[in-house]
């Protein structure tokens, strides 16, 4: 990754300093972009009258925003780089800046993973436009999706999407795919996504019945992990950065499955589970959590509310529980879950090992609206 061509766009942030005369603000940056913090600081005190602390603590989305601790530190103004505002309140004024990437793939690496995946959902409408005499277990075969749920296409175009940091490049990609001979969707999301074609990794509200697979523009496993799991679509994905071209195989979503199926398992005589409540902002689900703990009681089991502001397993893996039910963010059970000691369950994974809902009727990747 080359970071000198990130774009930071610090102008209006310094107008809005001079103009308010703000003395103290603070700084937050995702993980990769920190080792550019200094250098932004150094800038905004040059060329301001204010002083910058960094938010120095694990930042790995908009939900992860500084709120109290930062206002008892004397902070007048957050500024919050590379994520766009959610619909939520994090008690500071806050503004949210944005960083773009200037990296232009070229298009060819990715099409043999599209022509294939558009072949995919061709042949799984065709299936459904042309039902045969099946029983009741044949013909819900025939809409079953990569992760188990009956959700029938009304079409086969390609979804494109992307992390926050490409979104400038999806209206140029539209227009290239369109001139390759696909039938290309920029989705909207809901009130949690600011921008057409924006995934995050706790919200997948933008896919629509008339997609059938997907592009994505970015680095990392995270969204495509949880765009497939959510949609059940085939994805390939486009890496800005390094040109590399590659598809979230159902193979892997396959044996993503298995490991969460064998941790519902692992909870069959399980007495006692630890309820991890996030105390972010954005991350805070105190009402599913307490539904967890009815259900739990409900079935004669203890669950027992545990509030984290970060959650890692030398902060919870020594409490006398038999598992974990995670209610914060839901990359910490899917992506962290081979670092704790014992299982770490999502809250549709709980339900299922409690009875209360079916494996067999498809897996539900855990959102938050």
């Amino acid at each position: 990754m080359d970071l000198d061509r990130h774009d930071f766009e610090l102008t209006e942030l310094m107008e809005r300093i001079r103009s308010s005369d703000h003395r103290l603000i603070a700084l937050q940056l995702p993980e990769g972009l920190k080792i550019q913090a200094l250098e932004m600081m150094d800038q905004i005190e040059t060329e301001t009258s204010a002083k910058v602390v960094l938010a120095a603590d694990p930042c790995y989305g908009a939900c992860d925003l500084v709120h109290d601790k930062m206002k008892m530190m004397g902070v007048e103004l957050v500024a919050h780089m590379g994520h766009s505002q959610m619909n939520i309140e994090s008690g500071m004024p806050t503004q949210f800046i944005d960083v773009t990437y200037d990296g232009d793939p070229e298009l060819t690496p990715v099409l043999s993973f599209l022509e294939n995946h558009r072949a995919m959902a061709q042949k799984r409408l065709l299936d459904q436009e042309n039902p045969v005499d099946l029983n009741e277990e044949d013909a819900q075969e025939k809409f079953l999706d990569a992760v188990g749920r009956l959700a029938p296409l009304t079409d086969t175009k390609l979804g494109l999407v992307g992390s926050i940091q490409h979104l400038h490049l999806l209206p140029e990609f539209h227009e290239r795919l369109e001139k390759a001979g696909y039938d290309v969707t920029i989705p909207l999301g809901g009130a949690r996504l600011s921008f057409p074609g924006q995934v995050l990794g706790c919200n997948y509200s933008g896919d629509q019945d008339d997609i059938g697979h997907y592009l994505f523009l970015g680095s990392g496993d995270f969204h495509p992990i949880g765009l497939v799991l959510h949609t059940g679509k085939p994805l390939a994905m486009l890496d800005p950065y390094s040109g590399d071209a590659q598809e979230m195989s159902l193979e892997r979503i396959e044996r993503i499955l298995r490991q969460r199926f064998g941790l519902i398992m692992a909870c069959d005589s399980a007495k006692s589970f630890g309820i991890l409540i996030g105390e972010k902002p954005g991350q805070m689900r105190r009402t599913l959590a307490l539904r967890m703990k009815r259900m739990l009681e409900k079935h004669g089991k203890k669950g027992y509310l545990l509030a984290l502001e970060h959650i890692g397993p030398e902060l919870i893996d020594f409490y006398p529980v038999d598992a974990f039910v995670n209610t914060s963010c839901p990359r910490i059970a899917i992506d962290d879950a081979v670092r704790y000691s014992k299982p770490l369950l999502t809250p549709f994974e709980l339900e299922v090992s409690l009875g209360e809902k079916k494996w067999e009727l498809g897996y539900q990747f855990d959102e938050i609206p």
